[in-house]
Formats: structure tokens, sequence, C-alpha cells
């Protein structure tokens, strides 16, 4: 079976991915990171998602991008709660994490050099998104370039490697429906950008709003556990 590196944030979107990289045949190594998010419930629903799915190794990274703030996630600004669409499709959120998916790719394509895999899968999205610049199209190719040029596997071993977003495309109702297919446990995911401590969603934040609207649109239960309050 090849090698791949699965980016597992502990989301609904990874989740699907995980799943879906196991579907076409590889042996799917997980990464994770505690970088100071907020919402670090999330590292542990990756944790559970890795072991359920059987991956035999699921590596966390501590970095600290509080260093440097400038996100509402990695910050004590103020999450933005109940935004109209019109707002969320009006520039990039505070809740956009500067640089974070090129530093997440970094790590990755080291972790894919050592282990000799060929693809990284990430779950990012240009359809249901809250507009982040990292999570477009013109991103990803640009860093399988930046891939292919900057690693020994490539330019000495031949082995070139390749970035897969297989959600790139799809609505948010479009991932529910196929993870569902797959049998992923979408009651595992966290992707509230507030959560608690254990992982209950606030139900207001753009994450949250989004994700809602997936299960309603694939006519599906929508398994999250929101918090009371919510």
């Amino acid at each position: 079976m090849p090698t791949a590196i699965v980016l597992l944030s502990g989301g609904l979107d990874s989740a699907t991915v995980l799943a879906i990289a196991q579907r076409d045949g590889f042996d799917c190594l997980a990464l994770s990171f505690r970088y100071g998010q907020t919402h670090v419930a999330e590292v542990q629903a990756a944790q559970l998602i890795a072991e359920s799915a059987g991956v035999q190794r699921h590596v966390i990274v501590d970095i600290d991008l509080r260093v440097f703030g400038g996100s509402a996630l990695t910050s004590d600004t103020r999450i933005p709660k109940d935004r109209s669409d019109a707002e969320m499709s009006a520039g990039i959120p505070i809740t956009y994490v500067p640089a974070r998916n090129t530093i997440f790719l970094s790590y990755a394509l080291a972790f894919a050099e050592v282990s000799g895999a060929q693809t990284i899968f990430i779950g990012v999205n240009a359809v249901d998104y809250s507009g982040y610049p990292d999570c477009r199209p013109e991103f990803v190719a640009a860093f399988e370039s930046v891939a292919n040029l900057a690693t020994k596997a490539a330019v000495e071993d031949g082995r070139r490697i390749s970035i897969d977003a297989p959600l790139m495309e799809l609505s948010k109702g479009e991932t529910v429906r196929l993870g569902t297919d797959l049998g992923v446990d979408y009651g595992q995911t966290v992707s509230c950008y507030d959560a608690d401590e254990v992982g209950q969603a606030c139900g207001a934040c753009d994450s949250c709003v989004l994700r809602r609207r997936g299960f309603e649109d694939a006519g599906l239960a929508d398994p999250t556990r929101y918090r009371l309050t919510a």
C-alpha cells in the first residue's frame, strides 16, 4: 500500500479526507497540531478519529502560534458569532490564522520525506469556507510546486510529492454525504471555533453555521454536541 500523510485537525473535513484516503488504498499516517488554538478540544477529537480509523501512527506536533497572534483562534480576540451569509463572505475573517496551512503543510512535507510518503492529504475547501486565502486551489498547487523544488525526495530521488485536496470543490452538504457513505462518525469530530474543553460546540460561530447547514443540505441528522447555552 502507498503511504500518505493526512492532516487531521479533528474536524468534519479532515475526518472525511482520512476516510477518502483509506478508501483509495493508502496506508495513512496522521498529523495534528496543538498550536495554541482556543478550540484545543479538536486535538482530542483527532486522536479519537485516528484510533477509530486504525491509523498506526498519529503524530501530534506542539507549536505556539500565539507568539504572533493575529487571529481570534490564537489570542483573546472575541470569536465572531451569529454572522449573516453576507458578513461571512465579506473579506477574510479574524478567525484566519496567519500562514497556518503553509506551516502545517511544511511539517507534513518533512513527515512525507522521512516516511516515504508521496501524497499529502489536506481538507481545504473553496466552496463552503470562511474566505481563508490558504484554502484555495491556487495555494495548494503552489505549495506542491515548492514541495518538488525543495526536497531531496524529489530533486535527488525522483520521488515527487503530491498535495491532494479531495474536498476542494465540494459543498459542505456533499462532503457530509460522502463521509457518511464512507462510514465517518461525525459525532467524534469537533469543528467549533469556540468549543469548550469537552468539545461541545457554541452553535453560533462561522464554523458551526457552515457545519449545521451541511447536515441540513445533506438531509441528515446533525450529531454535533451543542452547549445548552448555544
